[in-house]
């Protein structure tokens, strides 16, 4: 079965084109999407959702809320859940404080957007995927 992924991203052309390459490099089904915390918050605790991973941007619609919200509110989840950051200001406090926060892994926009599909390769390939 493949893996679903929720992504938390208010630009539609960033958030089109991760939804595209998780499905053609990854074989990742796309579970859902949200602009905004609320949203996101809302969608992913909703039990007759299923999701595997949830790849958040930190900085989403003005008054929005923000990824670390979506982090925080999902601190604490099955271990088979996984959360990732793909963000534009992942500088080393973005990334510690993303960590303690319980996100999987932290990711740069503009230069680690292939190791953040490269590790959902691995997790498609380690749950029975590609």
């Amino acid at each position: 079965m493949a893996l679903k992924a929720f992504v938390v991203e208010d630009q539609p052309g960033i958030r089109d084109s991760l939804i595209e390459a998780l499905a053609e490099i990854a074989g990742i089904e796309p579970a859902g999407w949200a602009p905004n915390e609320t949203a996101a918050t809302a969608w992913l605790r909703d039990p007759a959702h299923h999701w595997d991973i949830a790849i958040v941007d930190l900085v989403l619609e003005p008054g929005g809320g923000s990824g670390f919200g979506v982090l925080q509110a999902f601190r604490k989840r099955p271990p088979t859940q996984k959360m990732v950051v793909l963000t534009a200001t992942a500088n080393p406090d973005v990334r510690r404080r993303c960590e303690e926060m319980g996100a999987d892994g932290v990711f740069d926009k503009a230069m680690e957007t292939e190791a953040m599909l490269d590790y959902c390769v691995k997790l498609a390939r380690a749950a029975g995927g590609h």
